[in-house]
């Protein structure tokens, strides 16, 4: 646990100890981003609810280019909870040139239905940009990390402990492009190796619809390859929300 609370600490401290300028926020604007949110609400013989939303906002400062993200999902059916799930994100990029970087990331993610109260990751390394020309962004991530996971109280008690951790390496793929003038397509895969792997598949396609407000079509697909005992491997998630750019 020491080492989780130095390694957070220097990650948040790392993005505000620069000078000098980026190209990350759109135009000439130094902050920016886009909040999303989805819900569906059905009354009568059956009741359910789901609520999906998103912040995701980008700073440039000096040579840093600092991403901050927020994601929550709730979901209930006949007044049983189905599906919760909560996760934050901070990762800041000192560019080292044009196309290449390096990186700082730490997240943190609460969803009691893997059978975890919380898990928590840092991690540190380099980043290159192969594709950046305005309409297609392509980029990949490497680097060493280190994840800490509680589990919960039943979990506990069946597997005999309270906590797991372990070092890992962590790798990000990361492809964007503009189908049309008012459409993207962005393909996106996080991947953490250690004593497990885990991994994360977001396939997005976003359509703007007037202005900054735009409709955005997504597919979340999270894999474990060592999950708990009687939990499953994978966890699939499909989205329709509005998107609004500011």
């Amino acid at each position: 646990m020491k080492k989780m609370l130095i390694a957070s600490a220097i990650l948040m401290a790392a993005p505000f100890a620069a000078e000098a300028g980026a190209d990350f926020v759109e135009g000439d604007k130094t902050f920016g981003g886009d909040a999303e949110l989805g819900a569906t609400l059905t009354t009568g013989n059956t009741e359910t609810t789901s609520i999906k939303g998103r912040l995701d906002m980008k700073h440039e400062f000096g040579n840093w280019e600092n991403q901050y993200l927020l994601e929550a999902l709730y979901k209930e059916d006949t007044g049983e909870v189905t599906g919760k799930r909560y996760y934050g994100l901070i990762q800041g990029d000192y560019q080292l040139t044009d196309t290449s970087y390096i990186f700082v990331n730490g997240n943190h993610e609460i969803d009691p239905f893997t059978g975890f109260d919380s898990t928590s990751t840092v991690s540190s390394g380099y980043g290159h940009k192969f594709i950046d020309d305005g309409k297609t962004l392509f980029n990949v991530e490497v680097g060493p990390g280190y994840k800490y996971k509680r589990l919960d109280t039943e979990s506990a008690a069946e597997a005999g402990y309270d906590t797991e951790d372990s070092w890992v390496a962590h790798g990000v793929m990361n492809f964007e492009t503009d189908i049309t003038e008012s459409s993207r397509f962005k393909q996106m895969f996080v991947a953490d190796y250690g004593e497990s792997f885990e991994g994360r598949s977001e396939t997005s396609i976003t359509a703007n619809i007037i202005g900054a407000l735009a409709m955005k079509f997504a597919i979340i697909v999270r894999y474990n390859d060592s999950p708990l005992d009687d939990k499953e491997s994978t966890d699939t998630e499909t989205n329709m929300t509005l998107l609004y750019a500011f």
